[in-house]
């Protein structure tokens, strides 16, 4: 020990860091953008019982009916009422992120070559976490430096050509310095920003820009660039549509072919659980059964023939076997993937949704309201069962997929130049990767709109997408202001009918195309204003 003249001296200290010793240590100054992280939303869990957004659209019911979700479905939603209220979460760690750009130049970060690439990481976080803002609440105010007690923090929300033009300069700035993708990434890097992240969140946010609550005045320039941008990330090469048979276990990083597989481009943390299973799986397996699709989404799956909705009299649908998979009544494969229905296998089991069934027992408070449980994320090989030795399986919150990526594209390119080749190449991609025939050839461009926004609402159901989406293409008084329905099933003798009812009604008017604002956040703020309506 004498030997050695620094042998006790370390780059850190024990118990409490004062903000200046953060940037004097180079693991300080890392593990305080690391904690910048944390700021990411996971989506399993909006009211903190496992209700996902999902159940404030039209995809589903929460069979909870004291969740909080439910406030955005009855009409009751306001400044005083919140759920999902992101507004003082996503500050906090926009603050962060401005700091470490402000102070990481100057900071024992070794080697100091390294502080290029952990700003880009700052730059997307940023980024990302104003776009979390946007898509929730309008028109912001941006924070590109970190405020303190004594500046004036009464200050007016941005313009929104402003807001865009901020997030896309950030995500410009991470595009330039970061690798490209999770496979450029050393194995202790999984999991932080890329190139590739970037791009995704950029083509998100500039095809919310492009869309008609953002784009008022329909500026086809903006769908343009919503395409260059996701065309962009195509071509970095770096992503890849799984296999079909690998697709239900993308949610699952404990299974190996998933883990950062080329389908994934940016998720939170992974986490080992199995709350996701305990929260939605079937009341016969002690599953809280929390998130019961609706019949208007399983009807949204199309026929796996004939590749045409089952509302088409010739698209080959059977009301007596609606849930087929053989044959010319066979639906998409993706429905057995995303939703249990009665007599679906799982766990090795079948699932009885039918009326007196193990999975239907309306005395159970956990029982399903639509006939249907949540399928999507599960892992047949979590365990949670009482008396059950517990498993758990690692999980993240998938932000950005490629699917998405080319789901986008095609939007986008529809909307700037109607439905050229491209746009049918990259939604036939996800089609046939789900064993689905091609598109009809000669879609007009609103047919095709259509076609795709049902794309989107079959491959990104449950993930957040659809509650955005129907807001971002201003129909939510068309499709969210009414009631949502499930399917009652009798058994008599072998044979099954199957009867559609009402669940529950909803209520969607135009101010709720946005969040409102917090009262609280109001209360301190004059200049902010309420979004109209609240």
């Amino acid at each position: 020990m004498g030997c050695k003249k620094d042998y006790l001296k370390f780059d850190y200290t024990d118990g409490s860091i004062r903000e200046e010793d953060v940037w004097k240590s180079d693991r300080n100054s890392r593990g305080f953008l690391n904690t910048t992280y944390a700021g990411l939303i996971n989506g399993y869990s909006v009211d903190g019982d496992g209700a996902l957004l999902a159940s404030a659209s039209d995809e589903a019911v929460n069979s909870n009916v004291n969740s909080r979700i439910n406030i955005i479905n009855n009409g009751t939603w306001g400044a005083l009422r919140t759920i999902d209220d992101q507004y003082n979460n996503m500050y906090t760690n926009i603050r962060k992120t401005n700091l470490f750009l402000e102070k990481s130049g100057s900071s024992a970060i070794t080697p100091a070559s390294d502080i290029v690439r952990l700003k880009g990481e700052a730059y997307f976080l940023r980024a990302m976490y104003h776009f979390e803002l946007m898509k929730r609440y309008g028109q912001i105010i941006l924070a590109t430096r970190s405020y303190t007690t004594t500046d004036d923090l009464d200050l007016p929300r941005n313009t929104l050509d402003e807001v865009i033009a901020q997030i896309s300069a950030d995500c410009d700035e991470a595009i330039k310095v970061l690798p490209a993708s999770q496979s450029d990434l050393g194995v202790a890097d999984k999991g932080r920003a890329t190139a590739g992240a970037a791009l995704a969140l950029k083509s998100r946010m500039l095809l919310y820009a492009a869309s008609p609550l953002y784009n008022t005045n329909g500026d086809l320039s903006k769908w343009t660039a919503a395409a260059a941008t996701a065309r962009q990330l195509i071509n970095l090469n770096k992503n890849s549509l799984l296999p079909l048979a690998q697709l239900g276990n993308l949610w699952d990083f404990s299974v190996a072919a998933s883990n950062y597989s080329p389908e994934v481009i940016f998720a939170t943390n992974v986490s080992a659980t199995n709350s996701i299973e305990s929260n939605n799986a079937p009341i016969s397996y002690e599953g809280k059964g929390r998130t019961n699709p609706t019949q208007e989404l399983v009807n949204a799956f199309e026929m796996r023939v004939s590749g045409k909705p089952i509302t088409d009299n010739t698209s080959g649908f059977s009301p007596t076997d609606p849930y087929s998979t053989t044959g010319a009544s066979a639906r998409d494969p993706r429905l057995s993937l995303f939703i249990i229905y009665n007599g679906q296998s799982f766990k090795s089991r079948a699932v009885e949704t039918f009326t007196g069934g193990r999975d239907n027992m309306p005395i159970n408070i956990n029982n399903t309201k639509t006939g249907y449980y949540l399928r999507k994320f599960l892992s047949e090989s979590s365990a949670w069962a009482t008396g059950a030795t517990s498993v758990n399986r690692n999980r993240p919150w998938i932000f950005f997929r490629y699917s998405e990526v080319l789901l986008n594209y095609a939007e986008a390119l529809n909307e700037a130049s109607g439905p050229v080749t491209d746009v049918y190449t990259y939604v036939n991609q996800i089609r046939l990767r789900a064993g689905m025939p091609v598109l009809p050839a000669g879609l007009t461009q609103s047919q095709m709109r259509e076609r795709i926004q049902n794309e989107r609402r079959v491959e990104l159901c449950f993930e957040g997408h659809r509650f955005f989406d129907v807001r971002r293409w201003r129909k939510g008084t068309e499709l969210f202001n009414k009631s949502v329905s499930g399917i009652q099933i009798t058994k008599t003798g072998t044979s099954l009918t199957y009867v559609p009812f009402q669940v529950e009604n909803r209520v969607f008017t135009e101010k709720n195309n946005l969040f409102p604002i917090p009262q609280s956040e109001l209360n301190k703020a004059s200049k902010l204003k309420q979004n109209p309506g609240y």
